[in-house]
């Protein structure tokens, strides 16, 4: 996964390792994985990244559980 073409977040500021960075694979499936820790990586399909991101911009996540 280290050989990905990862890219930071346009939030991220600088160097430091606080960023969340996105990277297409070989047949455009995307991973994602926080700067900090950048062994564990979150493989998803495109659809189920564009409904997470679509739910998170309407506000839908921001009271999970409660």
């Amino acid at each position: 996964m280290s050989s990905l073409p990862w890219r930071k977040s346009s939030f991220s500021t600088g160097d430091a390792p606080n960023c969340v960075e996105l990277a297409p694979d070989s047949v455009g499936n995307p991973h994602l994985r926080e700067s900090d820790d950048p062994e564990v990586v979150i493989s998803t399909t495109p659809a189920a990244l564009r409904a997470f991101l679509r739910a998170a911009k309407a506000g839908e996540l921001d009271r999970l559980g409660g």
